[in-house]
C-alpha cells in the first residue's frame, strides 16, 4: 500500500464523496444491504399494506409498467426487479424502509473505512463543503452515515445528492451539483472508486481523485492521467478555507 501524501490540491472548497468502495467497503450494500432487504420485501408490503407509504409504492409500480397491480402481484414485480439488480424508485424506496428498520433495531451498522471519519472532521474544521453523491437515494445515504462502525457521521455533510440530480457517469450533473454548491467547478473535489465517475467530473471541469481500496477492486480499471490513492489520508489541501 502506498503510504505517500499526493501533491497539495490548490483552491479546493468543496468535496464530494460517492459511497460504495470510496468511504465503505463496496461488498457491505452487495453482500448485506441487498440480501437483507430481498427476504423482507413482500413481509413489509402486506403487513403495511394499508399504509400510505404501501399504497405509495404501488402507485409508483403501476406507473413504471403501466398496468394495475394486486398486492401479490407488485410483491412478485419488486422482487423481480430486486434480483435483477434493478434501481427502480419503488424498490429503493421500499429497500429504504426495511433499511431503516433493521439500522433501527440495531440488525444492521455500516462499516466505514478507518481513515474516513477524521479526513472528514479535518476538512469540515478546515470549513470545507462536504457532500454525498452516490447512487442510492439520499434517505438511504443518510441511514447509512447516521449508523456506521464510527457513530453518527451525518452531521458531516450539509449536501446530498443522487441520481435526482443527474447520471454520475454525465458530466451535465457535476455541473449541476457545483452549481447547487454555487461554486465554480474548478473549487470542487470529487472522490469515487469508479474511472468513469472521475472521467465525468473531470469533464464538468472539477477535480477528482480515484480510491482504489485495496479490499475491494475498482469497478472499471483507471484511465490514463487519473490520480488513484488507497485512502482519505493521502490527500493533502494547499491551505485552508478562508
Amino acid at each position: 500500500m502506498a503510504n505517500d501524501t499526493l501533491p497539495p490540491l490548490a483552491d479546493i472548497r468543496a468535496i464530494v464523496t460517492d459511497i460504495e468502495g470510496t468511504t465503505t467497503p463496496i461488498d457491505f450494500v452487495r453482500d448485506t444491504l441487498f440480501p437483507y432487504a430481498r427476504p423482507r420485501l413482500g413481509s413489509w408490503l402486506r403487513t403495511h399494506a394499508d399504509s400510505a407509504e404501501a399504497r405509495d409504492i404501488i402507485t409508483q409500480i403501476e406507473r413504471e409498467t403501466a398496468r394495475s397491480h394486486t398486492l401479490e402481484q407488485a410483491i412478485a414485480q419488486l422482487e423481480a426487479w430486486s434480483d435483477a439488480d434493478r434501481k427502480i424508485l419503488p424498490l429503493k424506496v421500499l429497500q429504504g424502509l426495511i433499511w431503516a428498520a433493521g439500522y433501527a433495531d440495531g440488525s444492521l451498522v455500516a462499516p466505514v473505512y478507518a481513515d474516513v471519519p477524521p479526513a472528514l472532521q479535518n476538512w469540515q474544521a478546515l470549513g470545507l463543503t462536504l457532500a454525498v453523491y452516490s447512487s442510492g437515494s439520499v434517505p438511504a445515504q443518510k441511514l447509512l452515515f447516521g449508523h456506521t462502525d464510527h457513530g453518527d457521521l451525518r452531521g458531516l455533510f450539509s449536501h446530498w445528492f443522487d441520481t435526482t440530480s443527474g447520471g454520475k457517469l454525465e458530466a451535465t450533473s457535476y455541473r449541476q451539483i457545483a452549481a447547487t454548491l454555487a461554486l465554480p467547478p474548478s473549487a470542487v473535489l470529487f472522490l469515487s472508486d469508479h474511472a468513469g465517475e472521475v472521467a465525468a467530473a473531470q469533464g464538468a471541469g472539477w477535480h477528482a481523485l480515484l480510491l482504489t481500496r485495496p479490499d475491494s477492486p475498482p469497478p472499471v480499471a483507471a484511465r490514463p492521467g487519473q490520480v488513484a490513492l488507497h485512502r482519505f489520508d493521502q490527500i493533502a489541501l494547499a491551505a485552508a478555507v478562508a
